[in-house]
């Protein structure tokens, strides 16, 4: 060995105090869900802003909930237990708040309608369908932490960074970000109430199908031009501080409607494969 070249420099340990710290935002992100929980709870017909702070608090949590991993790469403190406490933390945040948030806007703090019974019916299917959500919700974690290499029913391009079905986050963005939109002034009529029951069960499927979402997991921070990255967030940041309502539905139901596109898109460019030649026994050689 050359006595010239320095020697290599040990590497350094990462203090203990650096694997608390996606612990940290998991931990905002239950907080989160759990106010958003209380805020759902202390609603009325008369207090509904209520409801436009829990949709508030969900919108808070995906941000922590996208910081906590993204950290957790770049500081290589990933451990089990911080993802069974990010998955635990994300059925309560993005299951149950959105949940019970979805069906105390669009079904209970509804005025009720001439038909009592129809009104009674209507609040129970919007139960159902609450629940059916969180139950997406949940199964879509469970799948998410069982398989090792998930694949898509609509591929698209080998190596494209992409969920298989919608995540619960964004799942729960979309309620939150419908509300917000409304300022959280609960649905007034059956007809808006039937359109929410549609949409509510739509985002239940995408969350539990193979279809395919983009992760924006292959945005690099530390490339050497991040110029371009660093000014569309910083577009996109403003637009949701000036125009929250607006910027915020539209962000959530493009995200939602990209999922559908690309699997509409798949199905219609997909072409079946010619026909396998017929099989043809060998003759015994002469």
């Amino acid at each position: 060995m050359n006595q010239s070249e320095p020697a290599p420099r040990p590497r350094r340990r990462l203090s203990k105090g650096m694997y608390i710290l996606p612990s940290l935002f998991t931990t905002a992100n239950m907080a989160l869900g759990y106010y958003a929980i209380l805020q759902v709870m202390h609603a009325t017909a008369n207090e509904y802003w209520h409801l436009d702070n829990a949709a508030k608090a969900i919108g808070f949590a995906v941000l922590f909930d996208g910081l906590d991993g993204r950290i957790a790469r770049m500081t290589g403190t990933s451990s089990e237990f911080g993802k069974e406490l990010d998955s635990l933390a994300d059925a309560i945040t993005f299951g149950v708040a959105p949940a019970m948030l979805a069906w105390s806007w669009g079904f209970n703090l509804m005025p009720p309608v001439l038909l009592t019974e129809w009104h009674i019916k209507l609040t129970q299917l919007g139960a159902i369908a609450s629940f059916l959500f969180l139950m997406a919700g949940a199964s879509r974690l469970a799948r998410f932490n069982i398989t090792s290499n998930p694949q898509p029913s609509n591929p698209g391009r080998p190596g494209k960074k992409y969920f298989v079905g919608m995540p619960i986050p964004a799942g729960a963005g979309v309620i939150a970000a419908v509300v917000h939109f409304e300022g959280g002034d609960p649905l007034v009529s059956w007809y808006t109430a039937l359109t929410w029951l549609a949409m509510v069960t739509t985002v239940g499927y995408l969350m539990v199908s193979t279809w395919r979402f983009y992760s924006f997991k292959d945005i690099d921070f530390r490339s050497r031009h991040p110029f371009r990255l660093i000014v569309v967030l910083a577009a996109m940041f403003a637009l949701i501080f000036l125009f929250s309502r607006k910027a915020l539905f539209a962000i959530a139901l493009l995200y939602m409607i990209s999922g559908i596109f690309w699997r509409l898109q798949w199905m219609f460019r997909r072409r079946p494969g010619p026909p396998p030649p017929p099989y043809k026994e060998a003759s015994p050689a002469s």
